[in-house]
């Protein structure tokens, strides 16, 4: 990967491993899970709306609201209530792991969708290998809990539009600057959710805790997130983007052991070392030439 990639991959390993402290802090304060992906989405759609007019983009636009609506549904309308809803069933530690499968479910498509993205002899192991690590997480940590079934089944849908949605931007709105496109995408996602969401809006103020984690998620974890997260797509393609979720559990999981007091169990451990080992198998099995040639040097 060029510098620009690594630099992204950095910046998009850390945001998107803090989001869900601040989902659960939130629906854990009574925001339910509509109306707070309708307002993280909302604040997210202003600025980088804001931000594509001032840079004069909004123009590229024109020919891919079709793909921009489809990104929509399948990347936020869709996975961000339904990470929300499973998060009051189960720990943001325990999400995060879940996300981990979502480059296993993007070799799955790939069979079908994008044969660059094929796995292939021993990434084909390792989807084995990274579904086997579900199995044994919802085997061991979750089940005979009907509540914290739903929510896994819940999170395991979301991860299923997370791993479409890159392949869509990646054929149809390459070409689109980022703020433009992901902007007009919050904005489509704003108004699906824009019903649902006053239906179930709070009937009081949200805590501080809540307004807060909600403009983190709308400003960092939504906005800037999306675009740096599109040009990572393009410099890499999606199945390599998505190694991103190797590292954001980690982020997520010690965020959540550190600040909620979330525990791990047997399960949880076994499954992210093997649906982490199983996604980096099927979205390569070997590191990047950059990093082959880099050799640690003892202090």
């Amino acid at each position: 990967m060029s510098p620009k990639g690594w630099a992204a991959f950095a910046a998009m390993s850390l945001i998107w491993g803090v989001p869900y402290l601040f989902i659960k802090v939130a629906v854990d304060d009574g925001v339910s899970p509509v109306f707070l992906s309708f307002a993280r989405v909302a604040i997210g759609a202003a600025l980088l709306l804001a931000l594509a007019w001032r840079a004069g983009v909004l123009g590229q636009l024109r020919g891919h609201w079709r793909w921009i609506a489809a990104y929509a549904v399948v990347e936020i309308t869709l996975p961000f209530p339904l990470i929300a809803a499973g998060e009051q069933y189960v720990s943001s530690s325990l999400t995060a792991i879940l996300i981990a499968s979502v480059p296993l479910i993007v070799a799955l498509l790939a069979i079908r969708f994008d044969a660059a993205e094929r796995a292939t002899g021993l990434r084909a192991v390792g989807l084995l290998i990274g579904f086997a690590g579900v199995i044994v997480l919802v085997g061991i940590d979750v089940a005979g809990n009907a509540d914290e079934l739903l929510g896994a089944a819940l999170i395991l849908l979301a991860s299923c539009g997370y791993a479409a949605a890159p392949m869509i931007l990646k054929r149809k709105l390459g070409g689109v600057d980022g703020r433009a496109a992901m902007g007009a995408s919050l904005l489509v996602a704003s108004a699906l959710l824009a019903l649902p969401a006053a239906l179930t809006a709070p009937a009081e103020a949200p805590t501080t805790d809540a307004v807060a984690s909600i403009v983190v998620l709308g400003l960092i974890c939504t906005a800037l997130a999306l675009v740096v997260f599109q040009f990572l797509i393009l410099e890499v393609g999606p199945g390599r983007a998505l190694v991103i979720t190797y590292l954001n559990p980690v982020v997520a999981v010690a965020l959540g052991v550190l600040i909620l007091d979330e525990s791990l169990g047997a399960g949880a451990v076994a499954g992210l070392l093997l649906i982490l080992a199983g996604s980096w198998l099927s979205t390569d099995g070997r590191m990047p030439p950059g990093m082959r040639r880099t050799r640690v040097v003892p202090a």
